[in-house]
């Protein structure tokens, strides 16, 4: 077990203590704490009021491997033959220094630019993530100076969350000859006649989102600051082919979404100072004390973590055992105001509690009116016919 924390210790240190001493698997190298990236930021910032995954997504918790220790795995992820799948097909698009990539990136976003018949790649090789990051921050300056076209091969870019750092790894940047920069981002799900399954470009615009909201944040120490644009270029396979296509896919919407939610996370100090002193996530603890210490984060569960986060199943067991509203979505959260169970709704509908003055309050005695009209009436019409 870590020492007791102490309220003077630095982030990092306190971050590492939280996440409790790693758990070596023989034969492999000792575990490293779980990076945030663009997908987890995206989810984070779609429900900016759960501070256990800020806080354990913070602290480099494997929130998968949390779950299995819970006794509530998560389906969530990637298969591995997606995985293989995507990989080749972003190897492919990739190749020859990028030329089928930047000719798509001409023809869809920047056609009354030179075509890119000369390009640069840079080597963006480095010595740990800040490192890496650095370079990318060179790189970029140095395209921009340079002109023409430039692509960045998995750029490492920083983003602050919550008063902790985010390293981002982009599928691709592009540097276009006037100076603009573009994220591309490659998914392995196909465009039938042009158009892809608007769920999964909907997530791809939202993990977009936070690449172009890190690299706005490279370009503002830039003088003169370039234009990160605002369209990123999503590549997918053409129908049911290796073949790529493209499609400009305008985020303004996510990014704005993206950076107000962002900002409205708690910092992870502020969670981790309200915690009971010798809080621990480490997986070699005993069930009930590890779930004790995932119980002393609040959580705001909702359905749509299902296909969020890996620790779901666990916060939706909990939410339906203390008759949460939060479990039944979002938008009746939003409808039942400041009533938080459902015994609350319930009583509050049967006029056991609640302010008649209440809309919420209100609506609910008048539908559980109507409810009591109809079954009455139902009741009537089976005597009727029964006679």
């Amino acid at each position: 077990m870590p020492p007791p924390r102490t309220r003077g210790t630095a982030l990092r240190h306190l971050l590492a203590e939280l996440r409790g001493p790693a758990v070596p698997v023989p034969g492999e190298p000792p575990p490293q704490p779980k990076a945030l990236d663009a997908r987890a930021l995206a989810a984070l910032a779609a429900n900016p009021g759960c501070d256990r995954r800020a806080l354990l997504d913070g602290a480099g918790v494997d929130k998968a491997a949390l779950a299995d220790a819970l006794g509530a795995p998560s389906s969530f992820g990637q298969s591995q033959f997606a995985l293989t799948r995507g990989n080749a097909f972003e190897k492919r698009v990739k190749a020859d220094g990028g030329a089928e990539l930047l000719r798509l990136v001409h023809e869809k976003l920047d056609p009354a630019a030179p075509p890119p018949e000369t390009s640069s790649v840079p080597d963006l090789t480095a010595v740990g993530p800040a490192g890496r990051t650095a370079r990318t921050a060179l790189a970029l300056r140095e395209a921009v100076e340079a002109g023409g076209w430039t692509l960045l091969d998995h750029p490492m870019l920083a983003l602050d969350v919550a008063g902790s750092p985010a390293f981002l790894e982009p599928d691709a940047v592009v540097v276009h000859p006037d100076g603009s920069w573009t994220v591309v981002e490659i998914k392995s799900f196909p465009m039938l006649d042009g158009s892809a399954d608007p769920a999964k470009v909907g997530a791809a615009a939202r993990q977009s989102a936070v690449y172009v909201l890190a690299l706005e944040e490279v370009a503002a120490r830039l003088d003169p600051a370039p234009a990160v644009r605002h369209r990123i270029l999503l590549v997918c396979p053409k129908d049911f082919s290796n073949l790529a296509t493209a499609s400009a896919v305008d985020v303004r919407k996510q990014r704005s979404v993206t950076r107000r939610q962002l900002a409205r996370l708690t910092r992870i100090e502020e969670i981790a100072e309200a915690l009971p002193e010798g809080t621990c996530f480490g997986l070699d603890l005993p069930p009930e004390r590890l779930t004790a210490a995932v119980e002393s984060v609040p959580a705001t569960y909702a359905p749509e973590c299902l296909s969020t986060c890996e620790l779901a199943f666990h916060c939706r067991e909990r939410a339906r055992a203390a008759g949460a509203v939060t479990a039944l979505g979002r938008a009746a959260r939003a409808e039942l105001g400041g009533l938080t169970t459902v015994d609350e709704v319930l009583a509050a509908a049967h006029g056991e509690a609640g302010d008649p003055a209440d809309p919420a309050v209100a609506a609910l005695r008048r539908a559980a009116g109507l409810r009591a009209e109809a079954l009455a009436s139902a009741s009537a019409g089976q005597g009727g016919t029964a006679c």
